[in-house]
């Protein structure tokens, strides 16, 4: 910077510049503290509940009458027939109803009770409150 005094010469002045800074630092305190507990509880219950399940029994059925062509599986009163030919010799070849396979389904409810384990969880959450500074 210049300047004139009172003579009216010129002369330089400097003219100090200041900056500022400014430093940030972290520290850990302590603080609140916060608990968890949880415990689990078991209780029996006993479930009922009713079991469907099938049976079948077989049955084979001896025919022994000659037929034109096989008889196709079919079902009458809730029994499935299968039937078994086989070729025989005859003056001519002709199919014969050898036997014919019966399958009765039959359907069994049984009732059961059987005693089961069921566990729950609980939890409690308390706050413990630390000196501060």
């Amino acid at each position: 910077m210049t300047t004139h005094d009172q003579e009216g010469q010129t002369r330089s002045v400097r003219v100090p510049l200041v900056e500022e800074s400014v430093e940030v630092a972290k520290r850990v305190i302590d603080g609140d503290s916060v608990t968890v507990q949880t415990r689990v509880e078991e209780q029996v219950e006993w479930i009922r509940e009713t079991l469907v399940g099938e049976n079948v029994s077989v049955e084979r059925v001896p025919v022994g009458r000659v037929v034109s062509h096989a008889p196709r599986i079919r079902e009458v009163d809730g029994i499935t027939i299968i039937p078994i030919v086989r070729e025989v010799l005859h003056v001519e070849k002709r199919l014969m109803l050898v036997e014919e396979v019966h399958i009765t389904r039959r359907t069994e409810e049984t009732k059961v009770e059987q005693p089961v384990t069921l566990r729950s969880m609980h939890g409690s959450i308390s706050r413990d409150a630390a000196g501060k500074e």
